[in-house]
């Protein structure tokens, strides 16, 4: 050991941010056991390096005993004495046996110990600083994609993208770019392992604050988020500046901000909402875009029943109940959701029946206004065949006037040929 590598040694602490001390004594440890594995290993021996110089010293150690069973490990106390003779029964004593050719054991010893080190050092560095990064978004680039798992490069460590954290359709390809959520970091014998991933509701929360400074300044908080990764995600907001609008700030100007979020996401859809302490505000406001007639709450059960209008039922359940499975998850309250004629069916029975009597009603009028109209022909026809046999009648009657004139005029035409023939004769 010289000078030279003392300076490397500082150079490392201040490149690799190692200790010096504790790669000092590092080394120190490593060249006992080299000490051990060369020149026996019963004898008890320490290593010191000098922090200035780089010199390497060899001491052995003895205890110092009344009683000597094992001459490589104790010492006679007279035999100290002639040393030191402020030495007593217990203490140690300290032979520097340093070798002659000791210093190309240590050079090679200090290479593979300062290599590890600086590995291991690296590889804790690593882990610390991703364990304090849990929970955060970080940018990486995808490195290589192999079965179903993507290998995330993050600078100085790659995180692993499982299957499972994956969202769902989403295709990535080598060199892209992607906002990833810091699941979970694992210690192993090759380094940390970063478990990264693209489904937890975490990262659309590190996403909006990113995108709103409102929450970052703690005006506007996420109370609660429940997401179907790929598909749609609900999330509830509020804020305690009430001059402030808590879905407005997070939809920004012309919906820039939560748009910039969907982008991250491919397009996935994001529902916001205000967050509300009243269960039954919070649950209508969760199956948001449905609207809600009623809400009835059960405490001890934690569950509720919500009617909604007939035509806003299937709006309300969703698209294979994704509806109401986020909002249930996002007020935390089990949801039971009925039509109105569901839950009022006696109502719906009521109005079935008045319309039933209303069309029986108007067939009932119909049938009498149809037969006062039958009614109202007969008498007309009647009046007709009156009116006929009055015509005919009276027909008659002039015929027979007519006939009688006629008669009575023959008769006096034939009197007046009779007086004409008297008169002749």
């Amino acid at each position: 050991m010289n000078k030279e590598f003392m300076q490397a040694v500082e150079d490392l602490e201040r490149e690799k941010a190692i200790s010096k001390d504790l790669l000092i004594e590092a080394i120190e440890s490593a060249l006992v056991s080299a000490y051990k594995k060369n020149y026996g290993t019963s004898q008890n021996v320490r290593v010191n390096i000098d922090r200035e110089t780089g010199d390497i010293d060899v001491f052995m150690r003895k205890n110092i005993v009344d009683v000597v069973e094992d001459p490589f490990v104790e010492v006679h106390v007279d035999e100290a004495k002639e040393i030191d003779p402020a030495y007593e029964i217990g203490d140690i004593i300290e032979y520097q046996v340093t070798p002659m050719d000791f210093g190309r054991i240590a050079a090679q010893t200090a290479k593979q110990v300062v290599v590890q080190r600086i590995r291991e050092t690296e590889r804790s560095m690593i882990y610390d600083d991703f364990i304090n990064r849990q929970t955060e978004v970080v940018t990486g680039v995808v490195q290589r994609i192999s079965n179903d798992k993507v290998f995330i490069n993050m600078g100085r460590a790659e995180g692993i993208l499982n299957a499972t954290e994956q969202i769902p359709g989403e295709k990535y390809r080598v060199n892209q770019r992607l906002k990833v959520y810091v699941m979970d970091v694992k210690k192993t014998t090759k380094g940390p392992q970063v478990f990264l991933s693209r489904t937890h509701p975490g990262l659309v929360k590190r996403l909006f604050e990113l995108e709103v400074p409102e929450i970052q300044d703690g005006i506007v908080e996420i109370r609660s988020i429940s997401r179907e990764a790929g598909s749609r995600t609900k999330i509830a907001v509020c804020t305690y500046d009430e001059n402030v609008d808590p879905v407005g700030a997070c939809v920004g100007t012309r919906g820039n901000r939560v748009q910039a979020v969907v982008e991250e996401l491919s397009g996935e859809k994001i529902d916001i909402i205000t967050w509300s302490d009243e269960p039954g505000r919070l649950i209508s406001s969760a199956l948001s875009p449905a609207k809600v007639e009623m809400v009835l709450i059960d405490e001890e059960e934690k569950a509720a029943t919500v009617v909604v209008p007939d035509f806003q039922l299937s709006l309300a359940i969703g698209k294979e109940g994704q509806n109401v499975r986020l909002a249930a998850k996002l007020s935390g309250w089990k949801i039971d959701i009925k039509s109105h004629s569901q839950y009022y069916p006696d109502e719906s029975a009521d109005e079935e029946s008045e319309f039933t009597d209303e069309f029986e009603n108007d067939d009932i009028q119909e049938s009498d206004e149809q037969q006062t109209e039958q009614e109202a022909s007969a008498g007309e026809a009647g009046e007709t065949e009156e009116a006929a046999e009055a015509t005919d009648e009276g027909e008659s009657i002039v015929a027979e006037l007519i006939d009688g004139e006629e008669a009575e005029s023959e008769e006096g035409a034939v009197s007046a040929d009779g007086d004409e023939d008297d008169e002749e004769e």
